[in-house]
């Protein structure tokens, strides 16, 4: 009797993981699908959670709900085009010094890999060179192809972008009104379930744009203040690569790290390249035990194994827009659990709602609606009766 319960224990659960792990396949293949059109949608979600609260404030100014939603926009893509045009003359004014070291750079990792401990043969290396170039010349048309195929994902991004600034001009004016049309369509109780939930949600995905930023910056001030202080070229416009690399979690710094040291490496010597990487290391570090833990617990309470797992899940999927998307939906469906996880506990009376802070009154009325809805024990069911007899 004993082992016929078990089994069927176990038969009843891993019937219910296959069909989650099945809905999960669904899901992705859903989205992966209908990608091309849900990209604007998340990425207007993601910069209508930085452009809230200067709309937000320019509202509490007396600014119409359109007036402020333009005013913030507007003034976002300012500052962004501010600072390419910032960028451009520096780097094109540095490019002819690049180019030159770049060649002694190169001429020197040479002399570097034909001495010891290495001594690699000069033949080796202009054999490797030719066959590089040989690969190059017998490749023409697909890099051709490629160009062409380039410029059509160029002309993709654009209208992404276009479609996604004018949803978040749309998000920003009008998205006080939203959930209260969203509980007018699914009613009261429903409603305040999805009311609070979302709520969560986006306080969740604004805590981590906030707060990834602001690691972000720290990371590209130190990382730009060393590359400065070694006389590596390009140290603005690496310092902002680092910046904006860091909104994919530890493998975005990672990536602008490496490219640092690169340059260092070609421009300068070994030495500053090995200095180059410690200070990036150093930085890491920083980020990693003191900066991350005490700022991201805060907004995601997510698992550093967790957070690797689902950029890569999401890089495997999608590429790098599924990169930078990955720890804020991972974020989301951890917010979403937790909250079914709360209702649960409720039901069944392990929780009251004096016990939970939720951000909304509908939160308040949900917890409360739950806690009278405790469900008693379950009783045996008809087989667990038959095992009896």
């Amino acid at each position: 009797m004993v082992i016929g319960r078990g089994m069927r224990w176990t038969a009843g659960w891993a019937l219910r993981t296959l069909l989650i792990l099945a809905a999960l396949w669904a899901v992705l293949k859903i989205v992966g699908i209908f990608w091309s059109a849900l990209l604007p949608v998340c990425l207007a979600l993601v910069i209508a959670t930085v452009l809230w609260p200067p709309t937000r404030w320019l509202r509490s100014r007396g600014f119409s709900p359109a007036a402020a939603a333009v005013t913030s926009l507007l003034g976002a893509i300012a500052v962004f085009a501010a600072i390419i045009a910032l960028m451009t003359p520096m780097v094109s004014s540095q490019v002819p010094e690049l180019t030159s070291k770049s060649i002694d750079g190169v001429n020197k990792i040479q002399d570097w890999l034909e001495g010891p401990p290495f001594n690699v043969q000069p033949e080796q290396i202009n054999n490797a060179v030719k066959a590089i170039t040989d690969k190059l010349q017998t490749s023409g048309d697909k890099i051709a192809s490629g160009v062409f195929t380039g410029v059509t994902t160029a002309g993709h991004i654009l209208v992404n972008l276009i479609v996604a600034l004018i949803l978040c001009f749309l998000m920003i004016k009008d998205g006080p009104h939203f959930l209260p049309w969203l509980r007018s369509i699914a009613g009261r109780g429903a409603g305040a379930h999805f009311t609070e939930m979302l709520t969560r949600v986006w306080q969740t995905l604004s805590g981590f744009i906030r707060t990834q930023a602001l690691v972000s910056a720290v990371d590209a001030f130190f990382i730009g203040l060393g590359l400065v202080v070694l006389g590596v070229p390009l140290a603005l416009p690496l310092a902002l690569l680092t910046f904006f690399g860091g909104f994919v979690p530890i493998v975005g710094a990672f990536v602008a790290g490496t490219l640092a040291v690169l340059v260092a490496l070609v421009t300068k010597s070994v030495t500053t390249a090995l200095l180059v990487l410690l200070i990036v290391l150093l930085v890491q570090q920083l980020e990693g035990h003191i900066l991350q833990p005490l700022m991201q617990s805060r907004s995601m309470e997510l698992h550093p194994a967790l957070v690797l797992l689902s950029i890569a899940l999401g890089g495997q999927l999608f590429g790098i827009v599924g990169a930078f998307f990955a720890v804020p939906l991972a974020a989301t469906v951890a917010v979403t659990l937790r909250y079914l996880g709360e209702q649960i506990d409720l039901r069944t009376g392990d929780l009251s709602p004096g016990e939970l802070e939720p951000l909304t009154p509908e939160g308040r009325y949900a917890a409360e609606q739950a806690a009278k809805d405790t469900h008693p024990p379950a009783k045996d069911d008809l087989a667990d009766k038959l095992d009896e007899l």
